[in-house]
């Protein structure tokens, strides 16, 4: 079964210097646009993160600091990088917990800004997770009777997870094949603010998602602590976190 498509889908993989968005870097970046003809576009670079890759990173994905060293930085492919995905869905495996969030931290330190309020998420590994609870190897396996061959180079991740979709649509036929319908049933995205998902939303209210102030508003803890959004700002939170705080602020009339 094919996917249903009213604009472009791109899934995409990163591979980094590590899993902590607001710290690490992207090392190798492959993307896979399906468009609404069902056409393939692909793109595909390595990245200078700029800073050694941890051997523990490099065991995983087999990229080391030699493999980068001539790639071109996020910096200089961040355009190209917007272009592609241009106003696109998303698609991945993991993509809403790990490689939109580190994207976006990567997009936010060139001063550039990845739009998810307007573009569906479909995360593969949610729907796997929700039916099956297994890995991307063994859902390629599951769904696909395929070895996955090379795992965690992220051109041989991106073009499974996207197969593995397309077998899932023709495995549970309770599932519609468009991207609106996918994202709404297993995607909470839309609930957080900010890429490390420190604030969320709940009805017209932000609210903080984590420490001693969860779940209360901008408001209350401005009452009740008013330095504590200063403290946010100058402590180490990633800069996608920090740009929102800021906006928030400014919007309800809180100093920083």
């Amino acid at each position: 079964m094919n996917l249903e498509l009213k604009r472009p889908i791109v899934f995409f993989d990163l591979e980094t210097t590590g899993i902590d968005v607001a710290k690490d870097r992207i090392v190798e970046i492959a993307m896979l646009k399906i468009n609404t003809d069902q056409s393939r576009e692909e793109f595909y670079s390595k990245i200078n993160p700029q800073r050694p890759i941890p051997l523990e990173a490099s065991l995983i994905h087999k990229i080391y600091d030699e493999d980068v060293k001539d790639a071109p930085t996020f910096a200089q492919l961040a355009p190209e990088i917007l272009s592609f995905l241009n106003q696109a869905d998303l698609g991945g495996y993991n993509s809403n917990r790990f490689d939109i969030p580190m994207l976006m931290e990567e997009l936010a330190r060139v001063g550039l800004d990845l739009d998810v309020e307007s573009r569906n998420s479909v995360d593969v590994q949610a729907i796997f997770f929700a039916m099956e609870k297994r890995t991307l190897e063994a859902a390629y396996k599951f769904y696909c009777d395929k070895e996955l061959i090379d795992a965690h180079s992220a051109s041989a991740d991106i073009n499974a997870t996207y197969e593995v979709l397309l077998a899932q649509l023709d495995r549970y036929k309770e599932l519609e094949n468009t991207v609106e319908s996918l994202a709404n049933q297993f995607n909470n995205m839309a609930d957080f603010v900010d890429n490390q998902r420190r604030f969320k939303k709940v009805g017209d209210t932000i609210v903080l998602n984590f420490g001693k102030h969860k779940d209360k508003s901008f408001q209350k803890i401005n009452q009740e602590d008013p330095g504590y959004f200063r403290w946010m700002y100058n402590a180490d939170f990633g800069e996608h976190t920090k740009i929102k705080l800021k906006q928030i602020c400014e919007e309800l009339g809180i100093k920083l």
